[in-house]
């Protein structure tokens, strides 16, 4: 992959959306999606593309709502067809979310959410299993994931203005680059801090 097979396909992208962007909004939801319901990776380039494509506020909105979409199929997947497998791997957990859910509510998963304790794939599986609404659900964990999900995006729209190799040293483009970088840093941390 070079810099400039790259741009031609960021290009190509953006004369897409300009053409057909409805069909193009359409496509990128399903499949972000349908890639975080399967517990598939890709997420991070897919926040990447929409903060190129649809710019901060669309982008930051469109992959919160299609992530935390995905992320309610797994959480009725489990709910409805994989109960017995997931009751298995993750009984410990189940326990200490079910007694954190009937402590806090939905402030518990919210928290869980801004502070990844429990990482995303397992956290949407035991969901599943309590009783916890199908729509605080949906809520409490597309207002967790903003965050995260903004900081992505924000450096999808600096990646987007790059135009030369030499403009991949601008100054917005490494303060993005290093938000990424210290996201999961700030995770560990707060994980460690005691409750």
């Amino acid at each position: 992959m070079t810099f400039e097979v790259l741009q031609w396909a960021h290009d190509s992208f953006l004369l897409s959306c300009a053409a057909y962007p409805v069909t193009v909004v359409l496509a990128y939801f399903v499949v972000f999606a349908l890639l975080t319901a399967l517990c598939l990776p890709g997420a991070a380039a897919l926040m990447l593309l929409a903060g190129a494509g649809f710019g901060l506020t669309w982008g930051s909105l469109l992959a919160t709502l299609a992530s935390t979409a995905g992320a309610c199929l797994t959480m009725l997947g489990a709910r409805y067809l994989l109960r017995h497998r997931v009751e298995s791997r993750w009984a410990a957990r189940l326990h200490q979310v079910n007694q954190g859910l009937q402590a806090q509510g939905a402030m518990y998963l919210l928290s869980l959410r801004l502070l990844p304790v429990i990482p995303f794939v397992p956290l949407n599986l035991i969901s599943g299993l309590t009783r916890l609404p199908v729509w605080t659900f949906f809520w409490a964990s597309a207002v967790g994931m903003l965050p995260g999900t903004v900081v992505y995006v924000y450096a999808g729209t600096q990646l987007a203005t790059v135009r030369s190799v030499e403009q991949l040293w601008s100054r917005n483009l490494l303060a993005a680059l290093a938000a990424l970088s210290l996201l999961p840093l700030m995770a560990l941390r707060l994980q460690k801090k005691p409750h």
